[in-house]
């Protein structure tokens, strides 16, 4: 069974590294705004501004990176990101507990940490290229997938019991010491990584900047998903403010009945990334992006419609339990998709492009529905992002193209 499929002892610490930083995270969602709000009074123009511009300057930071990781060792570039992240986050606690932490600081935390992800991923997938043969890549991003739906499942809830107990900064601190272990863990991989050829001119070009988004741009696939990426994630994520005001603040719930709604259907992860190893070999990798990518455009429209109580809280859990199951699918048969597409030497670069591309589309819609739900109501807003995604499956690629031949891999080298 593909579940239970090895994929050896390089790859078990690939996957712990990614394992203990994703529940880092989980532990640490959502502490900027709650230490904006509850340690420096910030009211909700700087808390907006602390997400949005946080990503969006961390993605215009991360673009020289792409190029950068390209052409280093792969699991170095891992560490040193993963320290980086370590660092800027404990810089938090310890501010806060010599008295000198400011809005400023979380907001160049946030700058860092957000650059510091693209390019760590970046270079996480040029190695996990080629680390495993093809054949097992869909296997592995499944489980990393999984494995980041578990940590949102409960890391969460442990996180804000933490913030209650210890105090504010805990989850921060918590975050930052699971970057700590990640990059022991990397270094534990073992093995060697031979230093990638550069052709042509040693030195870093202008055009080096944007070849990740030359070769989405130009690749007749590659192109309508990042288009169809980019809208759906920006359209799903502009939700998730305007939700809160509309469930904390019109309808009444309370903090934990908020929590619980988003918690739980993360287990529709856990189910989503098993089926894809599952539903591929049965009917092709295609059909089931296609499938997967229009089905999570269907779901979040039904978020208009949530009342009070207990049947508002059952309608919001069925929903999510539905989105996220669907992007459990999608996920890791893209992300499978990109590599398989992708030559050896442009891996980096087309992965950063792809996650600066992402993060500016979430903050500047973010933005723009944050104007709308003032001018109307949050629930307006919702049901606007929820119409527009309805028609986001036509962004979608009805044909595929065949994965790059060894031969043309070889190529691209030379």
């Amino acid at each position: 069974m593909a579940g239970k499929r090895g994929l050896g002892r390089r790859f078990g610490w690939l996957w712990a590294s990614y394992a203990v930083s994703s529940y880092g995270t989980g532990l640490g969602f959502g502490a900027f705004p709650l230490i904006a709000i509850l340690v420096l009074h910030s009211g909700p123009t700087e808390v907006a501004a602390l997400s949005a511009a946080g990503r969006a300057v961390g993605a215009v930071v991360a673009v020289p990176l792409g190029p950068w990781v390209e052409f280093r060792r792969k699991r170095p570039v891992m560490v040193a990101m993963d320290l980086t992240r370590f660092t800027a986050l404990m810089s938090v606690p310890l501010a806060f507990a010599l008295g000198r932490l400011s809005f400023t600081q979380l907001l160049v935390v946030s700058v860092v940490v957000a650059a510091a992800n693209i390019a760590f991923n970046a270079a996480s997938g040029a190695f996990l290229k080629a680390l495993l043969p093809p054949e097992d890549l869909l296997v592995a991003n499944a489980r990393f997938e999984s494995t980041m739906w578990s940590a949102t499942t409960v890391g969460p809830p442990l996180g804000g019991a933490s913030i209650a107990i210890f105090g504010p900064v805990t989850t921060v601190a918590a975050d930052a010491v699971s970057y700590l272990l990640s990059a022991l863990g990397i270094r534990a991989i073992g093995g060697t990584e031979p230093r990638p050829a550069r052709s042509g001119t040693p030195r870093l070009r202008a055009g080096d900047l944007f070849e990740g988004w030359r070769h989405i741009l130009t690749h007749p696939t590659l192109r309508p998903l990042l288009f169809n990426t980019v809208v759906v994630n920006g359209l799903i994520m502009v939700t998730e403010p305007l939700l809160a005001v509309l469930l904390l603040e019109d309808l009444g719930f309370t903090p934990w009945q908020y929590g619980l709604v988003f918690a739980v259907p993360c287990v529709g992860g856990l189910v989503g990334s098993r089926l894809a190893r599952r539903l591929v070999p049965r009917f092709g990798r295609h059909k089931v992006m296609f499938t997967a990518g229009a089905l999570r455009a269907c779901w979040p429209i039904g978020l208009v419609f949530v009342q009070p109580g207990v049947p508002g809280m059952g309608l919001i859990i069925a929903v999510q339990f539905a989105l996220v199951t669907c992007c459990a699918v999608y996920n890791p048969v893209l992300a499978t998709y990109r590599l398989d597409h992708t030559a050896p030497d442009r891996v980096a670069r087309t992965l950063s492009a792809w996650s600066v591309s992402s993060s500016l589309s979430i903050a500047a819609l973010t933005a723009v529905w944050g104007l709308l739900a003032a001018l109307t109501s949050p629930r307006t807003a919702i049901a606007v992002a929820g119409i527009l995604l309805l028609a986001t499956p036509l962004l979608l690629p009805r044909r595929e193209k065949a994965p790059l031949t060894a031969k043309e891999q070889a190529a691209s080298l030379t």
